[in-house]
């Protein structure tokens, strides 16, 4: 989803441009508004900014300086300058800066319209520029990816120990070509790719390559980065700001890469048709305790809601609990990959590997050691996931897991090892979908007592601890329609119940559901009645 900001001293035009664009294309296009500069550069300090419209000629910070602001922190924002000021001075000015259009007010809302759909279309074909899928970088970035990956995932596994040193790590990392500082702070992401359903390992790795150049390209200018892939199959991210003055450090860098990576996630998916979910340190950390937050993220990752779309979730203090230690890892590639499975809910792939497992064992009869191993290793796996999620009590004789004795076969173990692990996806599954209902029904109760404030996309966003392109996606798939549609839906309906029920006048009602401009609200109100408030209250008063 692109977000437009629209930017303009005069209250009636900013608002009569919101409608117009709000209903121009809900599901691609959100739509926000301010009344100055520095309450737009409030917006940008929040969120992403794809496009600015914005009048030049503005008390205190113009629309120039403004734009020029904006592109510094988003270099990629489309301009279009909307003014009734044609003197030369201006549009010479404003011609000066590269991709911008320039309209005239007096040149209607058909020409206001064109101009967001252009710089839309200038967007996409940007991002399609993107690709950049020459064989040679491939060829690169794949022995970069095996030299420096083995390890970074050794030092994932032992910051406490590896880091300790770091004149050692300094070395290391010089000797590896890792473009990072180690004796700064650093930012993780991890990502979990979609990848589409039959493809072959070439071209899997092909497609991981190339989300990687996508990652690249947008990032080379702000962010040092390597990334690797993790024992479970994932791809994490090591992040460190460029060194320029003190700009773009901790918190705020976090807030831009956010801003940043939407980008990367809406490119990947249409050039590639690849869907990125991603799950972002909350802050930088020290090189030495990596590890821990590694492990946080891979918790938090867990968490997520909303099946087949993208997101964004940032580590929060209070989202998950802090690692007391690590966690123990099972012997055995088979095991763990089994133990990766079940925890992302992956059930096909889990199955598959068990099946496999289960059917060597059964088949090795002279291996008994080995099979008696195969089994209580999937046990205690299980036994371990049933402690973490209180099921000991939904699961019949539960203790006959960790006895194989009281299992009339080894084939009879293995498969009530199957039905235990089938109990316990079905329960992930089940209770997904009710922490999925639980966050839309306490954001339809924010909206519904909240009318007269700010509840643009954004803010909900803020408040629930969404990335607001996520928060658009997720809400549209678990009721069906946009948040917008949701929104106005609640406004019309409080509004009826005012002017039924109270003595408040328009202007005052409008104010309750959220609009500041009566002239606004008697426009959203006979779109959605066919009938002003006026006569809405008429009618009311004559049956």
């Amino acid at each position: 989803m692109y977000r437009l900001l629209i930017v303009d001293d005069e209250e009636i035009i900013t608002d009569g441009l919101y409608e117009v664009l709000s209903n121009l294309m809900p599901d691609q296009l959100d739509v926000c508004k301010a009344y100055s500069a520095k309450e737009a550069l409030g917006w940008m300090s929040r969120s992403r900014i794809d496009i600015v419209m914005t009048d030049i000629a503005m008390p205190g910070m113009n629309g120039l300086e403004l734009s020029e602001e904006i592109l510094m922190f988003w270099p990629r924002c489309k301009v279009i300058f909307l003014t009734g000021h044609s003197e030369f001075d201006f549009a010479y000015r404003a011609f000066q800066m590269p991709d911008v259009r320039y309209l005239l007010k007096t040149e209607g809302y058909a020409k206001v319209t064109e101009a967001v759909k252009g710089a839309l279309s200038d967007i996409h074909r940007c991002n399609m520029e993107s690709k950049l899928l020459e064989r040679s970088r491939e060829q690169m970035y794949a022995y970069e990816f095996m030299a420096q990956g083995d390890y970074m995932r050794h030092l994932l596994q032992e910051s406490d120990v590896l880091c300790a040193e770091q004149d050692v790590i300094v070395q290391e990392f010089s000797r590896l070509n890792i473009r990072l500082d180690p004796t700064k702070s650093v930012m993780l992401v991890l990502a979990r790719l979609s990848y589409p359903e039959g493809i072959t390992y070439t071209e899997r790795s092909q497609l991981l390559a190339s989300a990687r150049m996508v990652w690249d390209s947008y990032l080379k200018d702000h962010a040092g980065n390597i990334g690797i892939v993790d024992r479970h199959g994932d791809l994490l991210w090591f992040l460190q700001p460029l060194s320029k003055g003190n700009e773009m450090q901790g918190g705020d860098f976090i807030q831009y890469m956010e801003g940043v990576l939407e980008l990367v996630q809406e490119v990947c998916q249409a050039t590639l048709c690849l869907d990125i979910s991603l799950t972002i340190s909350g802050t930088c950390c020290e090189w030495i305790a990596t590890t821990q937050q590694y492990e946080r993220l891979r918790r938090l990752q867990q968490l997520k809601i909303g099946d087949g779309i993208s997101m964004i979730l940032r580590d929060r203090d209070e989202t998950i609990d802090d690692l007391a230690s690590k966690e123990g890892f099972l012997s055995g590639r088979k095991i763990e990959i089994l133990a990766a499975h079940l925890e992302a809910g992956r059930s096909e792939e889990f199955f598959a590997e068990l099946e496999q497992l289960s059917s060597s064992a059964l088949q090795h009869n002279e291996h008994v050691q080995k099979s008696i191993e195969a089994y209580y290793s999937v046990a205690l796996m299980l036994y371990a996931c049933l402690n973490r999620l209180g099921l000991h009590c939904r699961i019949d004789d539960h203790d006959k897991l960790m006895r194989l004795d009281g299992h009339s076969s080894m084939k009879d173990g293995f498969c009530y090892l199957k039905q235990t692990a089938e109990a316990i996806f079905l329960y992930k599954h089940s209770e997904e979908r009710d922490r999925t209902s639980q966050v839309i029904d306490r954001i339809c109760e924010y909206i519904d007592e909240h009318l007269s404030e700010d509840i643009s996309l954004v803010r909900l966003a803020e408040i629930h601890y969404f990335n607001p392109s996520y928060l658009s996606r997720f809400f549209k798939q678990e009721r069906g329609i946009n948040l917008s549609e949701h929104i106005d839906t609640c406004r019309a309906r409080k509004a009826k119940q005012l002017l039924r029920d109270g003595d408040l006048k328009v202007r005052e009602v409008a104010v309750s559901v959220g609009y500041e401009a009566a002239h606004s609200f008697t426009r959203f109100f006979k779109k959605v009645t066919g009938m002003t408030p006026q006569e809405y209250r008429e009618t009311l008063a004559a049956t």
